[in-house]
């Protein structure tokens, strides 16, 4: 008896123990069980400061090693050194395709988050209320340092939306190798310090061309599509002394008695084998594939910038050289300013945005690279207290010309679908299935129903 109350007490504190390692055991798991259910509740710190973003990119940057996008994937490396918490994916787009891709992306609500591109889309974008505001990145230390026209490019009201990078104004190059090989460069105004010139004076290097070099296009132009219509916008403006659209915006002005000559003088120049032939089919790339492989003299739509970013693409080794465009009666012409720069589009998302702006602060002000990302592009700062970053004629001569630059009419109402009348007008005067005023008169009425429609939008 005593046995058995012995063994009894013995299996109770067995019991015990057993059950207490259990409910220790149970404990435990219930506490694994928890810190598993909270960790995927809480992200870690890491995870919740992580965010992906896209950068659309046009080909703003000259091609490294040949290959177009590899210097952007250096700059987002650097990026994601710094700010190992934000992933960057690059997609590069082409000055042909990439208008109608953006187009598509923000039709389906699939813009990227960051775009480089130039103030004719990105203001339309801005007007949409599609994009971002950055004022919060422009304190009053960078506003002071950028022109007013170059700000006016960037803004909407008072919202900036574009951060301004590089600049340049849009002119025109001459081969200046082929007027030296026949012996008349003395026809080209680079004896003067800002280089201006008349029609006429233009019109006896073209001549000279034809008669001495009858085997180069004395000039080009191009009516194809909407891509650099700021060439042609340049080109003729200046040939007959006329604006494009009036001082404020509100109506067209080219299709004056000014304007309609400077298109009568294209037409003309057709006429007579001085501009290339077939203009109304060609497109800007194809304008300047004629030039760089040295089969034309002159190019209209130059700058800075482009002189830079074409260089890999001349097939021919000469040297080209910046000319504003000729006036009526050689006095100072009006330049369109090439701007370029970085916008972030609204897609909704807080961190998205904060990381979007991280990225454009990085490539325009980082210490190391913000001045040699500006060097790749080729252009000149958008900031007045930055100079000098080149050696180089034809880089001095594009800071003097600063001085021509104009009011461009891109930041107008609906100036995105404004320019889509422009080169049909251009295609029926060099045709000639309508006279210059035919086609500028219509251009007008299309374009002025354009500006009220968006005006009255708003």
């Amino acid at each position: 008896m005593q046995g058995s109350k012995r063994r009894f007490i013995l299996f109770i504190a067995i019991a015990l123990v057993v059950s207490m390692f259990l409910a220790a055991c149970s404990e435990d798991a219930g506490d694994e069980k928890v810190k598993e259910k909270d960790s995927t509740k809480v992200p870690t710190s890491s995870d919740a400061k992580s965010v992906e973003i896209t950068w659309w990119n046009f080909p703003n940057f000259q091609a490294l090693d040949g290959e177009v996008g590899k210097y952007e994937e250096g700059i987002i490396a650097a990026f994601q050194d710094k700010n190992p918490d934000i992933k960057v994916n690059l997609e590069m787009l082409t000055f042909e395709g990439g208008p109608e891709k953006l187009n598509v992306a923000i039709a389906t609500n699939t813009a990227p988050d960051v775009i480089y591109d130039a103030p004719g889309r990105i203001i339309d974008w801005g007007k949409k209320d599609l994009l971002a505001p950055l004022n919060d990145m422009m304190p009053e230390e960078v506003m002071s340092d950028i022109s007013p026209a170059l700000l006016k490019l960037s803004m909407v009201g008072d919202e900036v939306y574009m951060y301004p990078f590089n600049t340049g104004p849009f002119m025109m190059a001459v081969n200046k190798t082929l007027f030296e090989e026949i012996g008349e460069l003395d026809l080209l105004p680079l004896d003067r310090p800002d280089r201006t010139w008349s029609v006429e004076e233009y019109e006896k290097a073209l001549n000279a061309v034809k008669e001495k070099a009858p085997d180069i296009i004395p000039s080009g132009f191009y009516a194809k599509s909407v891509a650099g219509d700021q060439g042609t916008r340049g080109y003729i403006t200046n040939l007959g002394g006329s604006r494009f659209l009036n001082e404020d915006y509100s109506e067209v002005a080219i299709n004056s008695a000014a304007g309609v000559k400077g298109l009568e003088w294209v037409v003309q120049a057709s006429r007579d084998g001085l501009v290339a032939p077939g203009a109304a089919s060609l497109e800007a790339g194809d304008h300047n594939d004629l030039f760089l492989q040295g089969k034309m003299a002159f190019a209209i739509n130059y700058s800075a910038v482009l002189k830079s970013l074409f260089a890999p693409n001349k097939t021919e080794d000469f040297e080209d050289i910046l000319l504003p465009y000729p006036t009526p009666d050689g006095s100072d012409p009006k330049l369109e300013p090439f701007l370029g720069g970085l916008a972030v589009f609204n897609n909704e998302d807080d961190d998205k945005i904060e990381a979007s702006k991280k990225l454009i602060d990085f490539i325009v002000n980082d210490p190391e690279w913000g001045e040699k990302n500006l060097i790749q592009t080729g252009g000149l700062s958008a900031r007045n207290s930055i100079t000098g970053l080149y050696e180089g004629s034809e880089y001095d001569y594009s800071e003097l010309a600063r001085k021509f630059i104009t009011d461009p009419p891109t930041t107008a109402d609906g100036y995105a679908e404004i320019r889509t009348f422009w080169f049909p007008a251009l295609q029926e005067a060099i045709l000639e299935t309508k006279t210059a005023k035919e086609a500028l008169d219509e251009f007008a009425e299309k374009a002025n129903a354009t500006i009220e429609k968006a005006k009255s939008a708003k």
